[in-house]
């Protein structure tokens, strides 16, 4: 779980293919530490380490190599890449970065899975006196989980959406958002990732009509043939 909130940006140092995923090289300012001595099963939970889950531009990749102190490695399967911006991310590209939570963090943001449902598409960028407008369009099948005043997750940045345009939605950056991440660099056609609110997938489904219940088959002697009982006669 993560909580939207950037805490570093990092940089792909390069991009190698896998089978149909893809090997990433990421370098940022996040510490990195030797194999070994951090990440999942170790005490060093402040060092990215092996096994450890990292929001690469909202997406949770796991790490599998470190280069300390600095860089680490993360591979991305063809769902990832199918389903996120991963896949045109290229050598000299910028990248959001977050670790996963720790029980008692501070909740900056709102509750993140690091899963991207869609990925949506700039679409106006505007300056205002005390922030940066962004509409982005989102993908039809998520605009049902879109509210005012709700959150989302764009790019791995816990954001408020402040107006809704049928599939167009707004959100507002603050200046330190707009200076410490990329999104204050994004241009009208940018794709971005966009996660929805973990808790309007879940009221989905908690008022969704219950599954017809499997008819019980009745315990006739066919039935009871059919399992292999009464094959000698019905005798007593």
């Amino acid at each position: 779980m993560f909580s939207g909130v950037v805490e570093a940006l990092g940089h792909i140092v390069s991009v190698e293919p896998r089978g149909n995923g893809r090997t990433l090289r990421i370098r940022g300012a996040l510490p990195v530490a030797p194999a070994g001595e951090a990440g999942v099963g170790r005490r060093d939970r402040e060092r990215i380490g092996l096994g450890d889950s990292v929001a690469v531009n909202g997406a949770c990749l796991t790490v599998e190599a470190v280069a300390p102190p600095d860089t680490f490695t993360v591979a991305a399967g063809a769902e990832t890449l199918s389903a996120t911006t991963t896949g045109a991310l290229r050598p000299g590209d910028t990248v959001h970065l977050e670790r996963a939570l720790r029980v008692g963090d501070r909740l900056d943001g709102h509750l993140v899975a690091g899963h991207v449902d869609g990925v949506g598409t700039l679409v106006a960028r505007e300056a205002a006196a005390e922030s940066v407008v962004l509409w982005v369009e989102a993908p039809a099948a998520l605009g049902r989980y879109i509210a005012v005043k709700g959150s989302i997750c764009i790019d791995g940045v816990s954001l408020t959406v402040n107006e809704l345009d049928a599939r167009k939605l707004r959100v507002n950056i603050v200046p330190w958002t707009a200076r410490e991440t990329r999104l204050g660099a994004l241009r009208p056609g940018d794709a971005v990732n966009l996660e929805v609110d973990l808790l309007a997938r879940y009221l989905e489904r908690l008022l969704a009509p219950a599954p017809a219940a499997e008819p019980t088959p009745g315990l006739g002697w066919d039935h009871l043939a059919a399992l292999g009982y009464g094959r000698s006669g019905r005798g007593g």
